[in-house]
């Protein structure tokens, strides 16, 4: 049975504020996957198992992930197989993340798409200091070398671009303050 101190913490108005962003994320999301989905970077897995058709991948088991593997640019996955290939609020903390850009791109399809979401640096640091007594990442580890706050919505265009897409969406959510990006691949090989 949980202690008051588990009860409290897990209800307090943080946590609460933490689900009620990534629940409203996923909402936002949710309306532009389309078939096979590949989520990378999955956290607790929640955005596949919403959409019931897909397979989430991560560096580190948060108890849902289906493949957890030792780097997401090397997936036992073959050419084409996803329609769809998502990170939700993930890209900034993988620190390959043009080589886990070119992996997405080999597993899309031609016609694919690829849907990113990320806030700006300023705002991404100011947030996790904010959540941090309620955000179980920052407990598990802390920010590598490589990683970097967020992107400003010009970067995150310039590595999508960079990276073989092109961004056909920009969407704001969450009080303007969060992006979606919604890329598709340009010539595929």
């Amino acid at each position: 049975m949980p202690s008051q101190g588990d009860l409290t913490e897990r209800h307090s108005p943080g946590s609460w504020v933490v689900e009620r962003l990534a629940r409203r994320r996923r909402e936002v999301v949710l309306r532009h996957v389309r078939g096979r989905l590949l989520d990378v970077g999955c956290g607790d897995n929640s955005l596949v198992r919403a959409y019931g058709n897909g397979i989430g991948v991560d560096v580190v088991q948060w108890g849902d992930v289906d493949l957890v593997v030792e780097d997401t640019a090397h997936l036992p996955f073959e050419d084409r197989s996803f329609d769809t290939v998502s990170f939700l609020a993930c890209l900034n903390h993988i620190p390959n993340r043009g080589e886990v850009l070119d992996e997405a791109r080999r597993l899309l399809k031609t016609d694919g798409r690829l849907i990113a979401t990320m806030i700006p640096p300023g705002l991404s640091s100011f947030w996790h200091r904010l959540v941090q007594r309620w955000d179980t990442d920052q407990h598990v580890r802390h920010l590598h070398a490589d990683e970097v706050w967020g992107f400003t919505n010009r970067q995150m265009c310039d590595l999508l671009a960079r990276h073989g897409f092109e961004v056909i969406l920009h969407e704001r959510f969450v009080f303007r303050l969060n992006n979606l990006f919604l890329g598709v691949p340009r010539g595929h090989d």
